[in-house]
């Protein structure tokens, strides 16, 4: 059995980790070098029931059973570091989840060890931007109400729908701040 679907995105077992995937992939149509970007996670079937004729305009048909619908959130502020904007979120109760995507340089291990010691924010960031190991990363990571999380991971040099790595706990920092949005 074939863990790829017909339209050559990898197949997904749980609703989270389709939404995930599909935020991974309207994000990678838009290209890289893009800003944050914040996605409320709606229950499909409660948008349908409340909401037909907004279902209708997004074009949700019948889905599987527990499906979410992603919704892209206006622009996030310029200036603001992401955790500050984070911690002002505060989800209504017909939100059950949210996602963020969001782009950044990575090292690998080997790499990390060897960053110079007492390097301030600014000196860090230039350090990894010039370092030959550095890979450019877009990170989509969601959470649910219930604490369920996922995450994808798409490597610029392989920029593919079949090379995306997904798993609950690949960025738990950013699944943290954004599992705090749903904290009263």
């Amino acid at each position: 059995m074939s863990n790829i679907a017909t339209d050559g995105a990898p197949l997904a077992a749980s609703p989270l980790t389709r939404a995930v995937l599909e935020i991974d992939e309207y994000a990678s149509g838009l290209g890289w070098d893009r800003p944050a970007r914040l996605f409320a996670l709606v229950d499909t079937a409660r948008l349908r029931t409340q909401e037909p004729g907004l279902a209708d305009q997004l074009g949700l048909a019948e889905k599987n059973a527990g499906a979410l619908t992603p919704v892209e959130q206006d622009e996030l502020p310029d200036g603001k570091a992401l955790d500050e904007f984070l911690a002002t979120i505060a989800w209504p109760d017909v939100i059950s989840g949210c996602a963020m995507t969001v782009e950044r340089l990575m090292l690998p291990p080997s790499a990390e060890a060897a960053i110079p010691e007492g390097l301030n924010d600014a000196k860090l960031a230039k350090w990894v931007a010039e370092h030959p190991e550095r890979q450019e990363v877009r990170m989509t990571v969601a959470v649910l109400r219930n604490g369920a999380r996922e995450s994808a991971i798409r490597l610029r040099s392989k920029d593919t729908a079949t090379e995306v790595l997904t798993g609950s706990d690949l960025v738990p920092g950013l699944a943290e701040a954004l599992a705090a949005t749903f904290e009263s």
